[in-house]
């Protein structure tokens, strides 16, 4: 008695190819646009990913936007004008607020941040594009990076004073060690905190938009009746587009103002 083994093979034209559906995670991956490499100290391989591509251009767009509402050789402000004026004065509050308003030399900075992070998050809501504060690199790096400045900044105004910082004023004595630990825990966390919210609230929006346009896409290819049924989710999908616009600005608002506090707690004393 033989045993014949068989392989069938299915013509790919076949295979149903609506069934495979990309992952609403695939938009937020880094991948390489241009790789160069130039024959100095060996080898050295330059390589251009969307991350970088979109950083750049959110860089020339901001750039742009102060360019175009130059005013200093016109009678009458032009919108764009208007608009940048009202948010310079809006991030001058907050830093005179935040930090004080004999503190202004922050301003640039908590300036600079706001666009950077606005813009990029304002781009990720188009179509087929990156959102750079999506990565985690971007995100968290930026994040790192202003714990690491606070305290600094916060070691060279405190001194040795910086270290109660992490007792409590009245802690009794056989607490000191336990309440201690829970503050540096949560002093730590800001190294992380500002960054995983930013990246969180963009990367769960997305996702989710990402999934609906999928399954409208499928409505509306499946015949008119089901493209008038498409039309109470599609309205949905519409809503929560202008809601992820509102996330892009209020987690950029809420980012300058959580670092400008940042910033304020390493001159006061506690």
């Amino acid at each position: 008695m033989k045993l014949i083994n068989k392989t069938i093979v299915i013509p790919s034209c076949l295979i149903d190819t609506n069934i495979i559906v990309n992952s609403p995670l695939e938009q937020f991956e880094v991948n390489n646009l241009l790789s160069l490499q130039i024959p100095i100290l060996g080898y050295i391989t330059l390589t251009l990913t969307n991350l970088a591509l979109y950083s750049i251009l959110v860089l020339i767009i901001i750039i742009g936007l102060h360019v175009i509402s130059n005013n200093d050789n016109k009678l009458i402000p032009s919108k764009w004008s208007i608009t940048l004026e009202s948010i310079y004065t809006t991030i001058l509050s907050i830093v005179k607020n935040q930090i004080g308003s004999n503190k202004e030399s922050y301003f640039p900075f908590i300036y600079s941040l706001f666009f950077f992070i606005l813009i990029a998050n304002l781009i990720g809501n188009i179509p087929y594009n990156y959102t750079v504060t999506t990565s985690l690199i971007t995100s968290i790096g930026l994040s790192v990076t202003i714990f690491i400045g606070v305290t600094i900044l916060g070691i060279r105004i405190k001194k040795l004073a910086f270290l109660a910082t992490f007792v409590p004023n009245g802690t009794p004595l056989n607490l000191v060690p336990l309440l201690t630990t829970i503050e540096c825990v949560s002093y730590c966390a800001r190294a992380f905190s500002l960054g995983i919210r930013l990246f969180a609230n963009l990367v769960a929006g997305h996702s989710l938009l990402k999934i609906l346009s999928s399954f409208l896409l499928k409505f509306f290819n499946n015949g008119l009746f089901s493209s008038i049924i498409a039309l109470v989710p599609f309205s949905i999908f519409v809503a929560l587009s202008v809601l992820e616009i509102a996330v892009s600005i209020i987690q950029s608002y809420v980012f300058i103002v959580l670092t400008s506090s940042y910033i304020r707690d390493s001159y006061e004393s506690h």
